[in-house]
């Protein structure tokens, strides 16, 4: 269900040899950080002249059960892009209202320097 998509990251370093120790630890952590889209339910919004269908906000669990995240999924009742999360690299469970299905929870393996696209009514 999930798609893969590789996200390239861009690092810079320099300056003397404290900022470049600083740099190099920067790139490491985001390295190993990878991103997260989610393609949830959409929710119909009317401004009055136009309709839009913002995704619907969705929860990010740890493998053992803990909150880890709470998605918005959206900046604007009329934004209707997904918001793209940065998340550390390892498995989580999404739980997500889907058109289909209702709510739903997947798993998700989110790997360092990828971007993980999660559609959940795509069909298989």
């Amino acid at each position: 269900m999930a798609l893969f998509i590789t996200l390239a990251l861009l690092g810079t370093g320099g300056g003397n040899a404290t900022g470049m120790t600083k740099s190099v630890h920067a790139q490491a952590g985001e390295l190993s950080r990878g991103a997260l889209e989610v393609y949830s339910a959409t929710d119909e919004f009317n401004d009055g002249d136009t309709l839009y269908y913002a995704h619907s906000a969705y929860m990010i669990y740890t493998l053992k059960g803990k909150l880890f995240k709470n998605v918005e999924n959206h900046i604007s009742r009329s934004d209707e892009i997904p918001e793209v999360v940065a998340l550390p690299a390892g498995s989580y469970m999404v739980e997500a209202r889907s058109e289909r299905d209702g709510y739903v929870r997947v798993p998700v393996v989110i790997k360092a320097g990828q971007r993980t696209i999660v559609d959940l009514d795509l069909a298989e």
